[in-house]
């Protein structure tokens, strides 16, 4: 056999991976982990040709690419400890079962029935995973005000103003709205709606300001805070303006970035 043919039917030890438009950047011994799995059988019992690729020749499962994260930290070390207010288990439970972890699966069953673990919250779905081990610095996390503080969510837009005062203005759509908080709280009030693709792997107890979220509207984002007992304490914009050419007959062009703090 030739050894560009030899190559084509073995996978590379670092393997990449396109799992619901996620990328992800994983060594083969690690997606082999799970004896029996489904990860196991794609990477073991197939070749690279068999498996469906994406345009830039990624490894492509059509699942939850978020919540992927969390099925390559239980692949890596047999553990997982999901972050604080995690309102996702059924749906990870669902990845679990789709990937053939029945350990992982029986867990987060586990973790959603058992009172034991909700006395605090009160909520099945704030649980934390039970898991063998439980590390001084997780246990640390669970302090009194954990559910306290603030979120700030930000925007850029622009717009124009033509010269006739009476014309409407045309307003862009805003491309991105940003979330600058403590990881936990970002997770718990926006949840699957938060892209996170951007800062993955942050613990819950720092702060980023880097996630922003799925969807242009701010309402949408106010309506989640409202739900989760937020409310707005201090809001800011900065503005300019400029035209778009040396024509004093042309448009206005102003931009803008506005700012609006919640606390709870």
């Amino acid at each position: 056999m030739a050894l560009t043919e030899r190559q084509s039917s073995t996978f590379p030890e670092i393997v990449e991976l396109n799992v619901g438009g996620q990328v992800y950047v994983t060594r083969l011994e690690t997606l082999t982990a799970a004896p029996n799995s489904l990860l196991w059988a794609k990477f073991t019992q197939s070749s690279p040709a068999e498996l469906p690729k994406d345009s830039k020749g990624r490894f492509f499962f059509d699942r939850d690419g978020f919540l992927f994260r969390y099925i390559l930290d239980y692949l890596r070390d047999s553990e997982l400890f999901l972050p604080e207010f995690f309102k996702e288990k059924r749906r990870l439970q669902k990845e679990a079962d789709f990937f053939l972890l029945p350990e992982l699966s029986k867990r987060l069953a586990a973790a959603s029935k058992d009172s034991s673990y909700t006395e605090d919250s009160g909520d099945p779905e704030e649980a934390e995973l039970p898991s063998p081990v439980t590390s001084s610095s997780d246990r640390a996390l669970r302090s009194p005000g954990a559910n306290a503080g603030f979120i700030t969510v930000g925007y850029r837009g622009s717009y124009t103003i033509g010269r006739d005062i009476q014309a409407d203005a045309k307003f862009r759509r805003v491309a991105r709205i940003t979330v600058c908080s403590k990881i936990s709280l970002a997770k718990e009030v926006f949840g699957e709606t938060l892209n996170e693709s951007r800062d993955p792997d942050r613990p819950p107890d720092k702060y980023t300001s880097r996630y922003y979220l799925k969807y242009n509207f701010l309402e949408q984002a106010f309506d989640r805070l409202a739900d989760a007992g937020f409310h707005m304490v201090a809001c800011s914009s900065t503005g300019t303006c400029s035209y778009g050419s040396s024509d004093p007959g042309e448009d206005k062009l102003w931009t803008s970035y506005t700012e609006y703090v919640f606390c709870r």
